[in-house]
């Protein structure tokens, strides 16, 4: 198994970026205190990544149960509506740690994680898990009384499901691909699509 990315070595730091620039502004984050000591930390970062995928784990639990039930793939003798009202406090407070102790993961190597391939598309991913989850409870599930005991769902609402199921099998599948160092900037060379995706600095030269 491959070492996580976060207990690598910080890769090398372009001085040539401007201070406003996104890579200035990683590079100022990088070399806080705060930073080297929760990357170089023996027992707090191995409890906070620990932490991310237990919440991870949990929250995709609840996600899974809502969705199978969305597509009217499972638990159909339920109606949707007690189904997400049961799991909502649960998949909220997972939801939060889990983004809190990702966040403190990217701090601890900022630079290394925005030039990273996956975690771009992780983060795109969220993006879309987001959007699709505001437009569910926003527009979808106000109605949900006038179609909850239909089987299956309407439309609008399965794609949703499927959306969501998708959307975080793929976060899942790209956060772990993070720990993999084949599209690293700095082990050339790489090709041209990679230095263009990762945001690699050779590309800005």
């Amino acid at each position: 198994m491959p070492p996580t990315p976060s207990r690598r070595r910080r890769p090398p730091i372009r001085r040539g970026a401007g201070s406003l620039s996104i890579d200035g502004i990683l590079t100022w984050l990088a070399e806080t205190p705060w930073s080297v000591g929760l990357l170089e930390s023996q027992y707090v970062w191995p409890f906070l990544e620990s932490t991310h995928v237990l919440t991870l784990a949990l929250f995709m639990g609840t996600a899974i149960v809502n969705d199978l039930r969305l597509l009217g793939a499972g638990f159909t003798g339920v109606p949707v509506a007690q189904v997400t009202g049961r799991l909502l406090r649960i998949t909220r407070l997972a939801f939060a740690v889990m983004v809190s102790t990702g966040l403190l993961i990217f701090y601890s190597n900022p630079v290394h994680y925005y030039h990273n391939v996956f975690f771009r598309i992780k983060v795109i991913l969220l993006v879309v898990a987001g959007i699709n989850i505001w437009y569910f409870h926003g527009r979808i599930h106000r109605s949900v009384t006038d179609w909850e005991q239909q089987s299956p769902p309407p439309r609008s609402a399965r794609i949703a499901g499927a959306v969501s199921l998708i959307a975080w099998a793929g976060i899942i599948v790209s956060g772990r691909l993070i720990a993999y160092n084949w599209f690293d900037c700095d082990k050339p060379p790489q090709p041209a699509w990679v230095v263009w995706a990762a945001g690699c600095p050779a590309a800005s030269e």
